[in-house]
């Protein structure tokens, strides 16, 4: 492969690490690429998993100028290395988020350069295949979770090639965020993906929702329904347009969006499941049993989730009983929840109208519990575990945002100045970012984010050290813990 020199850096772009999931390896788990004659150009990305791209961020986040074009043929890799040597770096192995649905390894906030030169390491970016054609729950295809099996081939990909690209093959740091970090919690359970890495970052990385990891069977029969089709057999599904079936995969994930004011309703339609080969528990259950893999963990999440997501749907105001409503579906006391988080809040000075009270309840319940029941059972097996929050704000929208979901992402890779009305800028916004990758880093290459900046204490489920990222950096015990206690034996 020709790659490209950049910043001191060498960069390849689109480099395949599986055969093109096309025909009648459509559904299929993912085979061995063929090889090429000669030398493969490296210096631009390869196209992306086809998607339905719904969302209308342009305002905050950068676009990277014109679309990428869109094919079944995505299954490549990104990597930005210091040198083509010998010298053994730690590699970091980035799974985007998107819902298992959007998103792809090229965004320009994944941008592997800052990373890569700040801590002379290997960083790789990767596309997976997305929505019904990597996750369709069939059981007539006699596989599934073909998106996840992606992301282990490429890390199979990793282990047999990294060392020509300055890499070591044996401190591998895989890390992701929202469904990039749910997939880290599957891939820490899974048998298949056993040996191929040696420490896990999860970014908000809520794959241990109950919700998450059922068969999702009306999820299929809503995708075949808006395909006109009764049941279709392999043959027919392998040989559908790809326009059909992003069609019907629209309509499916529009019906998502028009439960949102059904907490326990909101499980994402195409997503990793429990399929009795590469998963055959929760991840929870996995952890708490001693069944995964014991390796160091960096988990968190961001202290105001879904405010993110309650802006994207414009939410608006809702007074106190349309709350309460929508937390009954959630928990079996909503008006308790409510009361609960209304008290905390007020005593911590924080607003406490009634939309302040659903976006920290509906936070919690989707995001930071789930990761909290994690943390705590990896850290009771005596495995390294770390535990952070982010609580740095977002000015976008005159502060509407909050520390919302995906707002570390820019800190983490050291893009923020790309969209600074979504990340912030100036000197505070770039020491956390300095502080963050460098903890980030830390941890791959020792197992451990403390720096001689930064002292970083381990995690346990009796006192929850967990350090705040923010305006100020600084470690809280049971942070929130008032009315997160409304939670206890719900999950």
């Amino acid at each position: 492969m020709q790659g490209v020199q950049e910043d001191g850096l060498a960069v390849f772009r689109g480099i395949p690490y599986a055969a093109p999931p096309v025909g009648g390896l459509r559904f299929r788990a993912p085979q061995p690429h063929p090889g090429w004659e000669g030398v493969r150009d490296a210096s631009e990305f390869g196209p992306i998993a086809p998607q339905n791209v719904e969302i209308d961020l342009d305002a905050l986040l950068p676009s990277g100028g014109d679309p990428l074009p869109q094919s079944e043929d995505c299954l490549s890799l990104n990597l930005w290395t210091p040198a083509l040597d010998a010298a053994a770096r730690p590699v970091l192995v980035w799974m985007h988020g998107g819902a298992f649905t959007i998103g792809s390894g090229s965004e320009p906030l994944y941008d592997g350069a800052n990373l890569a030169a700040r801590g002379d390491a290997v960083v790789i970016t990767v596309n997976y295949r997305l929505g019904a054609l990597g996750f369709l729950d069939e059981p007539a295809l006699g596989e599934t979770n073909f998106g996840m099996r992606d992301l282990i081939a490429a890390l199979r990909w990793v282990r047999d090639n990294i060392a020509q690209f300055g890499g070591d093959p044996e401190n591998v740091t895989i890390f992701g965020e929202s469904a990039g970090g749910a997939a880290v919690a599957v891939l820490l359970a899974s048998p298949e993906a056993a040996g191929l890495f040696h420490r896990a970052i999860g970014q908000s990385p809520a794959g241990d929702h109950p919700l998450l990891l059922k068969r999702s069977e009306p999820a299929t029969a809503a995708f075949y329904a808006a395909l006109g089709l009764d049941r279709p057999t392999p043959e027919v599904l392998r040989a559908l347009p790809i326009g059909d079936i992003l069609a019907a995969q629209q309509v499916v994930e529009a019906t998502l969006m028009e439960s949102g004011d059904n907490l326990a309703a909101l499980v994402l339609p195409f997503r990793p499941m429990i399929d009795g080969a590469l998963l055959s528990e929760p991840p929870l259950t996995a952890v708490a049993a001693g069944r995964a893999a014991d390796l160091p963990l960096l988990l968190g999440t961001n202290d105001e989730e879904m405010k993110l997501f309650h802006t994207m749907i414009e939410l608006g105001d809702l007074d106190e009983a349309e709350v309460i409503r929508r937390l009954d579906h959630a928990h079996p006391d909503g008006r308790a929840v409510y009361n609960a988080y209304r008290a905390a809040r007020l005593a911590r000075g924080e607003p406490a109208a009634p939309r302040d009270i659903l976006d920290a309840a509906a936070g919690d319940h989707m995001e930071v519990m789930p990761a909290v029941r994690f943390a705590d059972a990896y850290a009771d097996r005596g495995a390294p575990t770390f535990v952070y929050v982010l609580d740095w704000k977002s000015p976008a929208l005159n502060g509407a945002l909050g520390s919302c979901h995906a707002l570390e992402i820019p800190f983490v890779f050291g893009t923020h100045a790309r969209a600074p009305e979504f990340a912030g800028a100036g000197p505070a916004a770039d020491a956390l970012a300095e502080t963050v990758m460098d903890a980030w880093l830390a941890f791959a290459r020792h197992g451990n984010p403390s720096t001689d900046a930064l002292h970083w204490p381990p995690y346990d489920s009796a006192n929850r050290a967990q350090m705040l990222l923010g305006e100020q950096v600084r470690v809280e015990q049971n942070w929130r813990s008032t009315e997160r206690a409304a939670w206890d034996g719900v999950f």
